[in-house]
């Protein structure tokens, strides 16, 4: 079973009728902030291990 573009659409106005466009536009500016601080997270820790692992070969 899967959705094709006429269910995607239908879906996509009763989400547009239920919550307003408003609120959708204020809950994607949230999710893209949110999605946007995790790779942020992501990309700094790696860069962490990135550094420590060049440290850990010397004291072996």
């Amino acid at each position: 079973m899967s959705f094709g573009i006429w269910e995607l659409i239908i879906v996509l106005v009763i989400v547009a009728v239920i919550f307003g466009t408003t609120k959708l536009k204020t809950l994607g500016k949230d999710v893209g902030e949110g999605v946007k601080g995790f790779k942020e997270a992501i990309n700094t820790s790696q860069d962490e291990s990135k550094e420590e692992e060049p440290k850990e070969e010397k004291e072996s």
